[in-house]
């Protein structure tokens, strides 16, 4: 999601392509007022992958982002008035194949929802009945997120869902905080999920940069062999045995491969004991020596460099392995 004005065009296209750039398939910005609604279409314009409209309470804001070309509504139809204003609503979107997600927060659950009932219990329910008011107007558009800070609460609830409703679920934990408790708190709801084959779409939602987010989901992705996005660095702890900064060295290759595009495995280990086996299932990686290391390449060894001038030569063998 966009974390500028919307009706500020020119910032929220300029990092709506920040997040193209890493990666971002679709986008949601904040619709609080007409004038925002109103701006969806310039911004639409100017950019390539999909945009969400983010709409509370007044129906008439979706309307409006409709009308402006949007391509998807998060709305919860109970919250947007009464039987004639979500009829309203749905009809355009079904007029456009418009999906709607409805969103569903731990934080802001109905409040006539009995309270002796989990928090978990209370998002299934209140999610099933928006399902059903946008199914007795025969649409079937949906889709559905649950999200909650707390971690167990909210891989429950999806879990509960999933096995209720067949419509696609976007999944996250919402509110997590900032890096890097944010990143691991994000992790540790979302891989769970995947995982379990749960989750169609999702947001990492950091108190930072929204390419922060991507980058993170990306790796998240990646982790569980469901997606290949740019390169993946194994790197080892380091111990007693190592005998060169690895801890430098890591991280140097690791902010040189922030502009590889290349799906790529890059090992970079201390020692002899672990370090071939892994660097062998690396595309490339050196193992390290005392003051030098052996560059591997798709498990075969290639020569010996010295301590400083690893980063420089594996760049060179990195730049040389195809895409």
């Amino acid at each position: 999601m966009t974390k500028t004005d919307t009706r500020d065009i020119k910032s929220t296209v300029r990092q709506i392509k920040e997040l193209e750039a890493a990666g971002c398939e679709m986008v949601r910005v904040a619709v609080p007022d007409q004038q925002a609604a109103a701006a969806i279409k310039s911004i639409k314009s100017k950019i390539s992958i999909p945009l969400m409209a983010d709409i509370h309470f007044d129906y008439r804001l979706a309307l409006l982002s409709i009308e402006n070309g949007t391509d998807g509504l998060r709305l919860n139809p109970g919250n947007i008035g009464g039987p004639d204003r979500v009829r309203a609503v749905v009809k355009e979107a079904r007029a456009r194949q418009i999906p709607i997600r409805i969103g569903v927060n731990a934080g802001s659950l109905p409040v006539d929802l009995d309270p002796a009932l989990s928090v978990c219990e209370r998002m299934v329910l209140a999610a099933m009945r928006e399902v059903k008011l946008l199914e007795e107007l025969d649409f079937d558009l949906i889709k559905i997120s649950l999200k909650a800070f707390d971690v167990p609460t909210t891989i429950e609830s999806y879990r509960t869902i999933a096995d209720m409703v067949d419509y696609p679920l976007h999944i996250g934990i919402t509110e997590a905080g900032i890096p890097p408790a944010g990143i691991i708190r994000s992790t540790a709801g979302i891989a769970p999920l995947l995982y379990l084959g749960i989750g169609d779409t999702i947001r990492v939602s950091l108190t930072a940069s929204p390419v922060e987010e991507i980058v993170t989901a990306y790796e998240i992705l990646k982790s569980l062999n469901l997606r290949s996005h740019g390169p993946i660095l194994i790197s080892c702890p380091t111990c007693g045995r190592t005998e060169i900064d690895v801890a430098k060295i890591a991280t140097e290759v690791n902010r040189r491969l922030s502009e590889c595009k290349k799906s790529i495995k890059v090992a970079v280990m201390g020692c002899a004991v672990n370090g071939p086996g892994e660097a062998s299932e690396a595309d490339i990686g050196i193992a390290g020596g005392r003051g030098k290391a052996l560059i591997f390449k798709h498990g075969h060894k290639l020569r010996p460099v010295n301590e400083a001038d690893i980063v420089e030569e594996l760049m060179k063998e990195i730049d040389s392995l195809e895409a």
